[in-house]
């Protein structure tokens, strides 16, 4: 199934649910849990130091630093997946990606709060790749500002295993977008951003 738009005012969004057959992103789902180096990084809030309700790693071209939430990341080298996957999205969606963020959440409890990606490096209309691996979550969004009008509070869209969701255009400036934690019963995910970081 090709990318198809999703409707948001004041964005760009894509969104194939079904971008890597089932039994592929499972097998990629097992390969990145035991393969990748994980880590567990502390980021400030309300003046106390808190580790990320999740797991992290930052793949990419050696000139690919990233900072956000107060942290730098230096790129590991890609992977042959990795690199793989970054082709097939490069030829999916006509984007270039230097670097890949992968984020694993283990199970419900996991997540990621309402932010946008609006780092400096990543340019002011960035085109972000998310493709999903593993358990179905609910991905949020909610708008910024007065911007977009008659937007609701915030929309949910469910990711499930082998989705690729795009983001570009004004996407970033108008919209933040977060992984709440859920109650239900949920297995491992993976959510892996591919994006162009500016040396």
């Amino acid at each position: 199934m090709p990318l198809l738009p999703f409707p948001l005012p004041q964005a760009d969004l894509l969104f194939d649910p079904d971008f890597l057959p089932a039994a592929e992103a499972n097998a990629l789902l097992a390969h990145f849990i035991a393969g990748i180096a994980w880590e567990q990084r502390a980021i400030c809030m309300f003046g106390r130091e808190l580790p990320q309700p999740r797991l992290t790693a930052w793949h990419g071209d050696p000139a690919a630093r990233y900072t956000y939430s107060g942290l730098t990341w230096e790129p590991r080298p890609w992977t042959p997946p990795l690199l793989g996957l970054r082709q097939r999205l490069e030829a999916a969606t006509g984007a270039r990606f230097n670097s890949v963020l992968l984020n694993y959440y283990r199970d419900g409890r996991d997540s990621m709060g309402w932010h946008a990606d609006d780092e400096p490096e990543l340019g002011p209309t960035p085109v972000i790749a998310s493709l999903s691996l593993g358990a179905t979550r609910r991905f949020r969004l909610r708008p910024v500002g007065p911007r977009v009008g008659l937007a609701p509070s915030s929309i949910g869209l469910d990711l499930p295993n082998g989705s690729l969701l795009l983001m570009r255009g004004p996407t970033q400036q108008c919209w933040q977008h977060a992984l709440p934690k859920t109650a239900r019963p949920a297995g491992p995910r993976l959510n892996l951003t591919f994006r162009w970081v500016a040396g």
